[in-house]
This record gives C-alpha cells, sequence and structure tokens, in this order.
C-alpha cells in the first residue's frame, strides 16, 4: 500500500498547532495541573478519537505534532499511556465505553500487556511490571492470556527508574473485577501505533538539543570566535543535522501508516523506532559534550534528555528487536 505523499509533509493547520502547542508547553510547569489545563485549553486528549466518541475527529497524524511537541518539552507523559495505547486499544477493540471520558481529559489510562496476570470469573490475579503511570490511571487495560480487560485502578507500587519524566509502577491484582473488552489479537497492532507516537517524542527531544546546541555553539567564544566557527564543531552539527533528518522521514512515514491504516505499519514503525532512537542518541552525546562543562552539571537540562534517551531505548522493545525484526520481514 502506498501512502500519499502529502501525508509527509505538514499542512498549514498542523503547524499552526504545532506553534500553540510549543507555546503552552513553554507557558506551563509540567505539573498535576497541566492535564486539565490540556484539555480545558488544547482539547488534545481527544484530536485522535472520532467525534461520535466525543473526540475532535482528527487523525493521528495531528496527536503525532503534539507528542512531538511534548518530546521536545519533556512533559505530559500521559498521553503516551492514555492517549495512544489505552485509547488506541479501545478503538481497535470497538469497545467505547471509555473513550469519551479519555477524549475530554476526566479519564487516564494505561495498559498492562506483558504482566503475569490470570482471569477468572470475572477477576484478575497477578502483577505487572513498568507499567506507564501504573500508580496514578485511573482505568487499567489488561492482557490476560488471549483477552483484554478493564479493570479500575490498583494498588501500585512506584519503580525508581532512569527517566523520571516517565513514572512508571508495579501493578498488583488481587482478586480485581473486571470487564471484558474484547481479544488480544489487536496488541501487537497497539504496541506498532506505540513505537510510531514514541518515534514522534524522539524527534521533539531531538530537535531540542540540537536547536539548545546549536544556540549554544554560537554564544560560546574561545579563542576570540564562537566555537560555533569551528570546523570540527561545524561538522559534528551537521552530522547530526542528518541524522535528525532521516529520524524525521522515518517518523513520518511511520505516522501515515497509522494515519492511513496501512498494513505496513509494522515495518515502518520498526524502522521508525530503529532510526529515531539511534538519532536520540546522538543527539544527547552531543548535548553534553559540546556544552562543555556545562552539559555534565545537574542544572542545565541537559542530563533529563540524556535519561530519556536511553529509557526510550527498550521501552518498546530494543535496537535489536527492531533490527531483528525488519531483517526477517526483508528475508535476511
Amino acid at each position: 500500500m502506498l501512502i500519499d505523499p502529502a501525508l509527509l509533509t505538514e499542512t498549514a493547520e498542523q503547524r499552526e498547532l504545532r506553534a500553540v502547542t510549543r507555546d503552552f508547553f513553554a507557558a506551563h510547569e509540567a505539573d498535576g495541573s497541566l492535564w486539565k489545563r490540556m484539555a480545558a485549553e488544547l482539547g488534545v486528549q481527544g484530536l485522535a478519537i472520532p467525534e461520535e466518541h466525543g473526540g475532535a475527529g482528527y487523525s493521528f497524524a495531528e496527536l503525532a505534532v503534539v507528542l512531538e511537541e511534548a518530546g521536545r518539552a519533556l512533559c505530559a507523559p500521559r498521553l503516551l499511556p492514555t492517549v495512544v495505547l489505552a485509547a488506541h486499544t479501545l478503538l481497535l477493540s470497538g469497545d467505547e465505553r471509555y473513550l469519551p471520558a479519555i477524549a475530554d481529559g476526566t479519564l487516564t489510562a494505561t495498559v498492562a500487556f506483558d504482566g503475569d496476570v490470570q482471569a477468572r470469573d470475572g477477576t484478575l490475579s497477578g502483577s505487572a511490571d513498568f507499567v506507564l503511570d501504573g500508580a496514578d490511571a485511573d482505568l487499567i487495560l489488561v492482557r490476560a492470556g488471549d483477552r483484554l480487560y478493564a479493570c479500575e485502578a490498583v494498588p501500585g507500587t512506584p519503580l525508581r527508574v532512569l527517566d523520571e519524566t516517565r513514572p512508571q509502577a508495579r501493578l498488583e491484582f488481587r482478586g480485581t473485577p473486571a470487564t471484558p473488552i474484547g481479544s488480544a489479537d489487536v496488541v501487537p497492532r497497539v504496541l506498532d501505533i506505540g513505537r510510531a507516537a514514541l518515534a514522534a517524542e524522539q524527534l521533539g527531544g531531538i530537535g531540542h538539543a540540537l536547536d539548545a546546541t546549536v544556540s549554544y555553539v554560537q554564544q560560546r567564544r574561545q579563542f576570540g570566535r564562537p566555537i560555533g566557527s569551528f570546523q570540527a564543531v561545524k561538522h559534528r552539527l551537521a552530522a547530526l543535522l542528518v541524522e535528525y533528518e532521516a529520524a524525521r522521514s522515518a517518523a513520518a512515514y511511520a505516522i501515515a501508516c497509522v494515519a492511513t491504516g496501512s498494513p505496513e505499519l509494522p515495518v515502518a514503525a520498526a524502522a521508525a523506532a530503529t532510526v529515531c532512537t539511534g538519532a536520540y542518541r546522538l543527539a544527547v552525546a552531543e548535548y553534553v559534550q559540546l556544552h562543555g562543562g556545562t552539559g555534565f552539571t545537574w542544572e542545565h537540562p541537559a542530563h533529563r534528555y540524556v535519561r530519556r534517551a536511553r529509557a526510550d531505548e527498550v521501552l518498546f522493545g530494543t535496537t535489536q528487536d527492531h533490527s531483528a525484526f525488519l531483517a526477517a520481514a526483508w528475508g535476511l
């Protein structure tokens, strides 16, 4: 299935959404009130949810713009578990009960696909580790065997993770009442959608690192001239720009595959995960090193992007996993 090239180009409406979202994240601290402010002022939670379910009826492409800006600012971590993973699980399962509350920002949700959980007589028992926003989400969508279930919040133990801007928790299910929502057959596609969303976030982080570093080397002077005028620095930033553009292309294709329902999504998502992860790793390394001693301090934000980049490397599988999948898909 060929993707319309127009879907790979940002529209005027998307550019306006990007500007509004970037200004919003710059003006508001990433605190407990941000989620409600986003719903009230931007309505981003319902962007990609159909109008008949209380959403705005836009495509995943518009949601990806918001995800990229969230990745640039390292804020709104609930977008990924609630608006991407949980909402798309419900959409693909054909269970619309919870979608209006997600769309208006009154319900947060997450997924627990990889735990050791069993279902019996309408209850769940077992545990799941590293659940995104697991300690605070109102609704949890759980895979138990070959079925998916929805349950209300359960006791969660926050985990100490490398990236503190993306909270994770261990969840315990002890005879927890649960409602069936459908087959677990949708899980692989949901995870591919998650990889496309993560690629958008990573793109934002790369953009921040590149912009901040270019700005710094234009101002920092050594030997009577800006260090950005030195050929070695120019070459390093030029190499990063090449990686950034490659990541943008890979992410754009994966996002378009989600938006159009393309069967090419598994390959596109794996490629985006591989390319964007590698580019983000390079970006944060240059972010720290080209800022000199300043980049190694806790007071500078660079370390927060390093943590995010490193944590993202294993969020939906490793680069090795994605490379192996691509090799198999291409018969290598």
